[in-house]
């Protein structure tokens, strides 16, 4: 049995849990939207949870937001405009803005505090925050979507929490239908969703939403994330046109840092294993 320094997550229905050892809690708050605690631990840096569940840890961030934000953006032929929904902690706001070719990202959360304690305990993260192609909006991010201008936008990227409570809405097909409206020709758009081996049903359902709002193609990009559930984890990109091909070369002559991602990685993510190709 695990004591008390070690931050437990239990995960109803799958008779498993994740638990990091920590040596204290750094912060505690509840905002008006949620419960915030950051805490540290002895091997992973500092971790961030949200509702009792964990969200980003120092240690193995850079796989998900280096997933969540690469793979759909050399998808594109040329990304100018980019809008994240969510991701207060601005990981991905910070791969985003890695590309010199983006001229405007715009980061909508509606919970100011995620941005305002990662900033305090995740520096490395918000580095970013202040270029002059950043914008963060702290507001309801379904309803600016639905309000965005046709064909204004280049790529989404939904940096959601879990599908329960209010952010189930971010996973239905009138909310894929908004950011398909609001994409221009050669849109793409990616969701995290969730584990490949927990959550078969959730990812079927987000591929046959995605084509029900108008998407041409839905592709799932899978990849390991130690503090998620199984350890294992997906996006799901969705595109107007196709999403097999993308700039490979660009990829691999990349100008900026990554430490995970790369053009075999890329390819590698696409492929998709049986028991997921037979849902």
């Amino acid at each position: 049995m695990l004591d008390r320094n070690w931050f437990s997550e239990a995960m109803d229905g799958t008779g498993s849990a994740i638990s990091l050892k920590i040596t204290g809690k750094l912060h505690e708050e509840t905002s008006n939207y949620q419960k915030i605690e950051v805490y540290e631990t002895t091997e992973w840096g500092n971790l961030m949870v949200i509702d009792d569940c964990t969200m980003v840890s120092t240690r193995d961030n850079f796989l998900y937001h280096e997933m969540m934000s690469h793979p759909a953006l050399f998808t594109h032929p040329a990304p100018k405009n980019v809008a994240i929904i969510g991701g207060g902690d601005c990981g991905t706001l910070r791969e985003v803005l890695k590309h010199t070719e983006v001229e405007h990202a715009t980061q909508i959360d509606i919970d100011e505090r995620v941005t305002r304690v990662s900033e305090i305990y995740f520096p490395e993260l918000c580095e970013s925050n202040n270029d002059p192609r950043a914008e963060l909006l702290f507001i309801d991010g379904i309803k600016w979507m639905q309000e965005a201008q046709p064909g204004s936008l280049d790529v989404i990227i939904v940096d959601s929490t879990d599908p329960v409570g209010p952010g189930k809405v971010l996973f239905s097909a009138a909310f894929y239908k908004a950011c398909f409206e609001a994409l221009g020709e050669d849109g793409v758009m990616v969701q995290q969703s969730e584990s490949p081996l927990l959550h078969e049903e959730l990812i079927r359902c987000m591929s046959a939403d995605m084509h029900k709002a108008g998407f041409f193609a839905t592709r799932l990009l899978s990849f390991p994330q130690p503090v998620y559930p199984s350890g294992w984890w997906s996006a799901t990109m969705a595109g107007k046109g196709g999403l097999d091909t993308f700039r490979a070369d660009a990829a691999r002559e990349r100008s900026f840092e990554t430490r995970y991602y790369n053009e075999g990685i890329h390819l590698g993510a696409l492929a998709t294993p049986q028991f997921l190709h037979d849902l």
